[in-house]
């Protein structure tokens, strides 16, 4: 998404993109007593913050999807304790200060016909403000819908700033 004269993108995300995603991390655990406090337990001693995550379960796994405020440090976290765990791209959105901002959302989405695959909030990751985590069946035209409709796209480096509870 860099501009057509070919200058340099207005904003790069720390892995040098030149668009906003955040990093979601879908870890497979077994469905078994203390699995999740195990995780959340190795990404706090890591000194890491969970600022959203969803849980899907079933009857022999649970999949849990992580955003962390330092997806680096998350990955390595990940990786010591053996999980099996895989790496994504994601959308995190501000929400709008209107009447139904969901339904902003989701209307531009739908006006460009891109899907929304799974959605859950971001926590403590804006002052005064809500945000959320969407994941969508085409990334790169998202967020060029998104930003066209004027929506705040989220950065890495805005998880980075999330306040400590």
């Amino acid at each position: 998404m860099s501009n057509s004269e070919g200058s340099v993108p207005t904003y790069q995300t720390m892995r040098g993109r030149d668009f906003p995603t955040l990093r979601q991390f879908t870890v497979f655990l077994e469905n078994r007593v203390g699995q999740l406090l195990e995780v959340v337990r190795r990404l706090e001693i890591s000194g890491n913050r969970i600022v959203g995550f969803s849980i899907n379960d079933s009857s022999d796994c649970a999949l849990v999807r992580f955003v962390l405020r330092n997806p680096e440090t998350g990955r390595e976290t990940f990786e010591r304790a053996g999980l099996s765990v895989f790496e994504s791209d994601c959308i995190g959105v501000e929400l709008p200060e209107s009447g139904q901002p969901f339904e902003e959302i989701c209307m531009a989405l739908l006006q460009a016909e891109i899907n929304i695959v799974r959605a859950f909030p971001l926590l403590g990751v804006l002052s005064g403000g809500a945000a959320v985590v969407i994941s969508v069946d085409n990334t790169e035209a998202a967020l060029e819908t998104l930003a066209q409709k004027g929506l705040r796209l989220l950065h890495e480096s805005d998880l980075l700033d999330a306040q400590d509870g």
